[in-house]
């Protein structure tokens, strides 16, 4: 791993932990054990550190997708290796982060939209295709639209303040994916899904 991908590694594990604005380069220097020097040798400022994150997130997700892809599984199991994928990201998020995002660091946040009207998009498209030719997912659903108000839901997600403060991003997205998987599932596909949850119990 090279220096500036270890750097926005742990600089994107103190941003989860403490939230983004309220972070200093003071202070991701003191936690990363490095000096501001250093960082500053490999982003220009804060702005460009959060930017290069978001991107450096994205890759790796994708990577994650694309080897539950590799798996050949069916679109209900698909859905939920890659939920499982997001929910490990979600576990320790700090509350403002997707806050601080959308109102102070708008360069990431588009980057972040373009994601979503890209690989999420296409992925969803296809798992849905997919789902219908299984059996899994009802003959008659929308694509376009359900996959406008699966992005829609992703929206939501971010605003923590239209949700119950107990309830984490990982809560909120977990009850997303419920909500899209009854919602889009045939009778086959209710059946196989409830076997699997009593499996994952």
């Amino acid at each position: 791993m090279e220096k500036m991908e270890q750097l926005i590694v742990s600089a994107m594990d103190v941003f989860m932990k403490y939230g983004i604005r309220s972070v200093t380069m003071d202070d991701l220097a003191r936690h990363l054990s490095v000096s501001k020097k250093t960082l500053y040798k490999y982003f220009k400022d804060k702005n460009d550190l959060v930017i290069k994150g978001m991107e450096y997130h994205h890759k790796m997700e994708q990577c994650a997708m694309e080897a539950c892809f590799d798996e050949k599984l069916n679109a209900i199991d698909e859905n939920f290796a890659i939920s499982k994928v997001i929910l490990e990201q979600l576990q320790n998020i700090h509350p403002s982060v997707m806050y601080d995002l959308e109102k102070y660091y708008p360069e990431a946040m588009a980057k972040f939209d373009d994601y979503k009207k890209t690989v999420v998009k296409e992925w969803v498209e296809n798992n849905l295709k997919k789902g219908i030719e299984e059996g899994l997912f009802r003959e008659d659903i929308n694509i376009p639209i359900i996959t406008a108000m699966y992005l829609a839901r992703m929206n939501d997600f971010m605003h923590t303040d239209l949700f119950p403060e107990e309830y984490s991003p990982a809560d909120i997205y977990l009850e997303i994916f419920r909500y899209h998987i009854r919602g889009v599932a045939s009778q086959k596909g209710v059946n196989y899904l409830k076997e699997k949850v009593k499996k994952e119990k």
